[in-house]
């Protein structure tokens, strides 16, 4: 994970009290959220949770029924042109054109960006390198992988030079050498150029890997908010678990650890913890104190699986009512 901000500085994206309703679906239910410059942001969701229609308002394709955003310093609803011109979006699907060259499809954006031709030659080709591109930037997208073409199409949100990415569901579809290339150009984005990146994903593994801070939106609503080990301690089943040579050691420890679960065929005591150093720290002195030596210890805590399924009672990829946002 990555954490490059200047935490003092204005938020990249706040927004307070979003709300958008279909009919009488309510897809978002007064979201409230306060992203830092130069960080990564997953919000983590079920399909039809509510992730693309945030990320639709926040980038000024459709706007919220309720609710308040500043993006980049500008107010969402007073100042869009603001807002369009500082951000970059990346849908769950390629938007690339299919007949043109990788090459070409660069050189379009820059000219929708009204970029001077030089100019937008300079930044293509820098982009493609950038990408491992530059062999393909030739060839028609439509003869290119699909990790190929996720490639080409963040690589064309970054032609106009954005302080913030917005990325739904970026790597939807891939195979898992492709989406951990991919992760590590996220990275990239926000060490080497500063940016800002609000991303959405129904991976656990993504957030957990990605980003400084999760969000966890279920039925339009904002369920958690944390770093990823905040939010795993929420969840209770951490525990230590000790294991030891002999009976007589696993006894004699037991006798110190009263909340502990003795397991004496496997030898083990499994002791329950948050996870985090102190309480590591206190069981080992416990033992050190106790002239007692376990075999092994091995710390378990909740994994976002975990975390999901208690904040929501079904998995990510659970599929909601609704289905298209």
């Amino acid at each position: 994970m990555t954490m490059t901000s200047t935490l003092t500085a204005d938020p990249a994206i706040s927004a307070v009290g979003l709300r958008k309703s279909y009919g009488d679906k309510v897809v978002l239910d007064g979201v409230d959220l306060t992203i830092p410059t130069g960080t990564i942001f997953a919000l983590l969701g079920p399909n039809g949770a509510g992730k693309t229609t945030t990320v639709e308002i926040l980038s000024t394709l459709i706007a919220p029924d309720a609710g308040q955003a500043r993006i980049a310093g500008h107010d969402l609803a007073e100042r869009p042109e603001g807002v369009r011109a500082a951000i970059g979006v990346t849908g769950q699907f390629a938007a690339v054109d299919q007949l043109l060259t990788a090459e070409e499809n660069l050189l379009l954006m820059a000219d929708l960006q009204h970029l001077p031709r030089r100019e937008g030659k300079r930044r293509a080709a820098a982009l493609l390198e950038r990408f491992e591109l530059t062999e393909a930037a030739r060839k028609p997208v439509s003869t290119l992988s699909g990790g190929m073409r996720r490639k080409l199409d963040l690589a064309m949100t970054l032609v106009g030079d954005p302080r913030i990415i917005f990325l739904d569901e970026p790597t939807t579809g891939l195979d898992p050498r492709s989406r951990r290339t991919m992760w590590e150009i996220i990275r990239a984005l926000v060490t080497d150029d500063g940016v800002t990146v609000f991303l959405t994903t129904q991976y656990l593994e993504e957030a957990d890997q990605l980003a400084d801070r999760i969000a966890v939106l279920d039925g339009g609503r904002l369920v958690a908010e944390g770093t990823s080990d905040e939010l795993k301690r929420l969840i209770p089943g951490g525990h230590i678990l000790l294991r030891f040579a002999d009976a007589h050691r696993l006894d004699a420890a037991a006798r110190y650890f009263g909340a502990a679960a003795r397991d004496p065929e496997e030898l083990t005591l499994r002791i329950p913890s948050d996870g985090s150093i102190p309480t590591l720290r206190a069981v080992l002195d416990i033992l050190d104190d106790a002239g007692v030596q376990a075999e092994s210890l091995t710390v378990h805590t909740p994994d976002l699986d975990d975390v999901f399924l208690t904040l929501t009672g079904h998995g990510t990829t659970d599929t909601a009512t609704e289905t298209t946002r």
